[in-house]
């Protein structure tokens, strides 16, 4: 395909038409694209388009087309055939730096995505001066090209996070630190002074927090690995200003929106990140730093609300405060029973709440909430971070701790005898705290396996978890029903067999109720005492016992399956694990 303004407008044409709601319209012109992508100066002609076109739209158009084209042939596979000329390769690596650093910003992440995909396969070997250009764009004081830049080296080298260690990747990282740490230090500290300088206006302080949540990213990603010289040389210019910046308060920087966190926030969580990272992995060096990091946060956490926006927040604040009361050197720090009894009332009781946003998820967004309380994906909620940080602090503290928690379990479970109706919500954080306290280590099969011996599992159960199970209408109060189901099999490997027979017909009940968290938290626990083994490796409950439930097992089942917004596809799952019984 030949550079000029024919090809330019055949493709113009039909990008248009892959934007068409009409599918008789829309799916030719994607075959059609799809036909000519392999043809030699095809990806300079998108780029030339998203540089040129008049039309916005088709500008956006382009440059997702030409990500998605990057995405899927960039990369070199042995033995197949090459599907971009070397021409082409070396045209697009010499100019879309550039054109990325001058669009605008909705056409700007699309490229810097492009330019990250192209910088895993061929950074640095086959792209060596990729940073050195990026790195000039600095100098430029235009914070849209330098956001460009922060935001193409995040993706860059956010893969550093998950890495394994190796010769190569040390290299890369050696030479990232030697173009890059320096710059990005000094421009730090330079936007910290343009924030001082533009306090009082809320645009400025946009880009500029914008740029600042950006570094404090990198910052994290060139530290992950190992403890780079150049930031222990200059940790003090670091770690001062992330503590200035936790300890700020810009009224201008606060939102109304109650859901979505400000600039202010993410740029907090992400210090609060940056803290945690160090105090895990270099404990020696960031030892004098790490009080006021304790008083910044601690602070922190008991001044902030119980909004939605504040989650990402207050959770990476807490598991800040696990990390460390998780450490030796810093054990001191937490042995005062005042302190304890402090952290359990101002900040774990009260990020354990059930609150109205976790009761809209359970009812309106069952999914989702299955996945982040059953799956283990609800590792940035605030009950998480509250629960790693009981068990960090019984680490070294369980019985002084387990005690004061074991006053809170008690005034709950008392608040919610007073007025069950009313005060549901308590009964439910008193089950999350035993939850949290008696768990010591945990598996996918056997769900817990060292539980806290302060801790009465057995007698819990009987008085404030059989009591849900066996209430005759399983609909009322679903919340509390879902936290007994979940009791019965997180602590299956605990309870005796007894308990978990007892449990059996009563979770059968559950199939039926109307929450489809509460049926399919029943299927799945139903699931797990199935699969349990006992004695000769047999199944621990036997065909015989199940004998008298099986028809009942089988009706509540399929009719689950008919509920409305019911979660069919985990309720099936579990119909496989019956045969051995029927």
């Amino acid at each position: 395909m030949e550079l000029n303004d024919a090809n330019l407008q055949t493709l113009t044409e039909f990008l248009r038409k892959t934007l068409d709601p009409n599918p008789t319209v829309r799916r030719p012109a994607e075959k059609f694209l799809e036909s000519v992508e392999g043809n030699q100066n095809y990806p300079i002609l998108l780029l030339t388009l998203l540089e040129k076109s008049q039309d916005n739209v088709i500008r956006v158009c382009a440059a997702v087309t030409f990500k998605n084209y990057i995405k899927r042939n960039w990369r070199i596979v042995e033995d197949e055939p090459n599907k971009i000329s070397n021409g082409d390769r070396t045209a697009i690596k010499a100019n879309i730096v550039n054109l990325m650093l001058s669009s605008p910003e909705q056409i700007q992440k699309q490229l810097s995505d492009a330019i990250s995909i192209i910088g895993r396969e061929d950074f640095p070997q086959k792209w060596p001066d990729l940073l050195t250009e990026m790195v000039t764009r600095f100098r430029s004081g235009d914070f849209h090209i330098i956001n460009g830049v922060l935001r193409t080296a995040h993706s860059l080298f956010k893969r550093y996070r998950h890495e394994f260690k190796s010769n190569e990747l040390w290299s890369e990282i050696k030479l990232v630190l030697e173009t890059f740490a320096l710059p990005l230090t000094e421009l730090f500290k330079a936007t910290i002074e343009l924030c001082q300088t533009h306090a009082t206006d809320i645009n400025a302080l946009k880009v500029l927090f914008s740029s600042l949540t950006l570094i404090s990213k990198l910052f994290y990603s060139l530290n992950f690995q190992d403890l780079p010289e150049f930031f222990e040389d200059n940790m003090d210019t670091w770690m001062t200003n992330f503590h200035m910046l936790l300890t700020l308060d810009n009224k201008l920087l606060q939102t109304d929106d109650e859901e979505e966190a400000g600039l202010l926030e993410l740029l907090k969580s992400q210090i609060c990140d940056n803290a945690a990272l160090y105090a895990q992995k270099y404990d020696e060096e960031f030892q004098p730093y790490l009080p006021r990091f304790v008083t910044a946060i601690w602070n922190l956490l008991v001044s902030t609300g119980q909004e939605v926006k504040y989650d990402l927040l207050v959770s990476n604040a807490i598991q800040f405060l696990a990390s460390v009361c998780e450490r030796p050197h810093y054990k001191h720090l937490f042995e005062d029973q005042n302190i304890l009894t402090s952290i359990c009332e101002k900040v774990i009781v009260p990020n354990m709440e059930f609150r109205s946003a976790d009761e809209e998820a359970f009812e309106d967004n069952s999914e989702e909430y299955i996945r982040r309380d059953l799956e283990g994906s609800d590792i940035d909620t605030r009950r998480r971070a509250a629960c790693d940080l009981v068990r960090g602090l019984c680490k070294f503290f369980e019985g002084p701790v387990t005690a004061i928690f074991s006053g809170y379990v008690n005034s709950m479970l008392g608040e919610y005898a007073k007025n069950p109706g009313g005060n549901w919500k308590h009964k439910d954080a008193a089950i999350y705290l035993v939850t949290s306290l008696a768990s010591k280590a945990q598996t996918q099969k056997h769900g817990i396996t060292q539980a806290n011996e302060l801790v009465n599992l057995n007698e819990f159960f009987v008085n404030h978890i059989l009591p849900d199970l066996k209430s005759p209408n399983v609909n009322e109060f679903p919340v509390l029903k879902a936290d007994a189901i979940k009791y019965v099999m997180i602590f299956r490997s605990q309870l005796p067999k007894e308990q978990l027979i007892q449990a059996t017909p009563l979770l059968i009940t559950h199939l039926q109720a109307e929450s489809t968290v509460q049926h399919t938290y029943a299927a799945h626990a139903l699931e797990r005492l199935f699969t349990m083994r006992g004695p000769n490796n047999t199944t621990l409950i036997t065909a015989a016992e199940m004998a008298p439930f099986t028809e009942q097992l089988l009706n509540n089942l399929f009719k689950a399956l008919a509920l409305p917004g019911k979660n069919s596809d985990s309720t099936f799952l579990n119909v496989n694990i019956l045969f051995p019984f029927l």
